[in-house]
């Protein structure tokens, strides 16, 4: 790029901006100048990667800032990225990205937008009126401009990471390049496993009533929930209501772990040279990532329905447990219920994933012009009731499982198999039987999420997780998709009833050709 007429004009171009800029003429650019300069230019706040990388140390640092030659470095490197980008986003590579292929990379992320939308995004960079962005509007308007990006909105609308409710069928959470590259990711799933610890030890007396609910309660004995706390009471006393949570706990790490490392080789598996997986992509991966780890885990959930159901004194503890299956069952007996719950994570995953998606978008297309942080409460009520949504489906399936894992310890109960068990429920209850336990395992979701969400901010601040991957601008409301590396996009709010003012253009007069 040295030595040729194209950067000659690049320099100028470059020189003329870096004196606009420079407002107190010291011959440096600080962050500062910057924000005075866009504010100027009818912008708005830089990104983050922008202020890092024209002072490293901070706003305050006298000496920061960059001399016309390291500024000039710094928009060649940024022209070279949004290059890879406009590329990347020109699918006919006909020089120019037209309505359909906004549409089209909206698409690949799941998301359905309208003419009228992807017609003001197009209107918010078109500067000569084709309603095609050709790359010199492309680079103008992202030039230095505040970026909001796929990123922000994976960060912000993380749900399975964030919210234990005591299953671990949802599908994995994306994390960003960055987050990957900086550590971020492992100390997110440390944080969420903790979290996932404390929310079920809160709620350990629902869930173990959820259980002796579905093994015991039938037509004939009418056990409702408080009459099965009276009974665990009665047995053992009130340390009998957590019985069975230590493991549940403990099953948490290597549960997370490997989901986490099967989702990111089926991705890239799936993907291939493809940039972004599909919402549909996304669940195929999740569903055999979680598919993988329940195979894998699967023994620790049999000792969890035995030990939850344990009488007093039945087991000395966990290995105990273990040993007197090993020896009365054989090891057969530790994949007890596996089809079942294999079985399950599809409708779990798959309408938990749909809901919540759908939930998302809706929030985004809507509400989603100045950040693409929902907030708690949001972030709350759609993973609840996508996570519901996913429960209701997928319970029937659930109980039989937990009745297959109980049914040897239960005496003169019949050793049936997945199908055997649906039709002797059925006749002998009706489809209400295959629900036995739901209601504590709805008590239960609310506080299951508050905890969790609450312990997870808690330790993120305590692990030293970034508040975000990126400030979130008040000034720039969408995203689309994903380039080569560490890909970043900025789009307008997508509410059609908002005018379309083009007001992130830098002045022509400054970085036109």
């Amino acid at each position: 790029m040295r030595g040729g007429p194209g950067d000659a004009e690049r320099r100028q171009r470059w020189g003329r901006l870096f004196e606009e800029l420079d407002s107190n003429k010291d011959g440096r650019v600080d962050v500062r100048e910057l924000r005075q300069g866009l504010a100027r230019l009818g912008g708005g706040e830089p990104n983050r990667d922008t202020q890092q990388g024209i002072s490293p140390e901070s706003d305050a640092d006298p000496g920061g800032g960059l001399d016309l030659e390291e500024f000039s470095r710094y928009l060649q490197e940024r022209e070279q990225r949004l290059l890879l980008l406009f590329h990347s986003l020109d699918r006919n590579q006909d020089g120019h990205i037209d309505v359909s292929e906004i549409q089209q990379s909206f698409r690949a992320l799941g998301i359905s937008i309208s003419l009228e939308q992807a017609e003001k995004i197009l209107h918010s960079m078109d500067r000569d009126g084709t309603m095609t962005i050709d790359w010199q509007e492309w680079r103008d308007h992202f030039l230095l401009h505040s970026l909001e990006n796929v990123e922000d909105v994976v960060y912000f609308w993380k749900h399975s990471t964030v919210l234990d409710i005591g299953e671990c069928l949802t599908v994995p959470d994306e994390f960003s390049e960055q987050e990957k590259l900086t550590g971020m990711w492992w100390k997110q799933l440390v944080a969420g496993a903790v979290a996932g610890a404390v929310s079920r030890t809160g709620t350990a007396p629902l869930d173990r009533l959820k259980v002796f609910m579905q093994v015991h309660a039938s037509k004939t004995n009418k056990l409702n929930i408080l009459g099965g706390l009276k009974s665990m009471i009665r047995e053992g006393g009130m340390r009998s209501l957590w019985r069975g949570n230590g493991i549940n706990v403990l099953k948490i790490a290597p549960e997370s772990a490997i989901k986490f490392m099967a989702y990111e080789q089926i991705k890239r598996a799936i993907r291939g040279q493809q940039e972004t997986l599909h919402v549909q992509e996304r669940f195929v991966a999740g569903s055999l990532a979680g598919a993988t780890a329940q195979t894998i885990i699967y023994p620790m959930e049999v000792l969890k329905t035995r030990l939850t159901l344990r009488r007093t004194g039945q087991y000395k503890g966990l290995l105990d447990c273990a040993w007197q299956i090993l020896e009365r069952e054989g090891p057969r007996a530790f994949y007890r219920g596996y089809l079942p719950n294999v079985l399950g994570i599809i409708p779990y995953a798959g309408i938990d994933l749909a809901v919540y998606e759908t939930l998302k978008n809706q929030w985004l297309q809507q509400y989603s012009c100045d950040s693409a942080d929902p907030g708690i409460l949001v972030l709350l009520a759609c993973g609840t009731v996508s996570s519901t949504c996913g429960q209701i489906a997928s319970y029937p399936l659930a109980l039989v499982r937990t009745r297959m894992q109980a049914q040897a310890s239960i005496e003169g109960a019949p050793q049936l198999s997945m199908l055997g068990l649906l039709r002797h429920i059925l006749s002998q209850e009706g489809v209400w039987g295959l629900y036995r336990g739901i209601a504590p395992n709805f008590m239960k979701v609310i506080p299951a999420v508050s905890i969790s969400y609450v312990v997870y901010e808690n330790m993120k601040q305590a692990l030293g997780v970034t508040s975000s991957p990126g400030s979130p601008s008040s000034t720039t409301g969408f995203w689309i998709s994903r380039s080569l590396s560490h890909r970043i996009l900025t789009m307008q709010c997508l509410d059609p009833r908002a005018p379309a003012t083009g007001s992130q253009i830098p002045s022509p007069q400054l970085l036109d050709s």
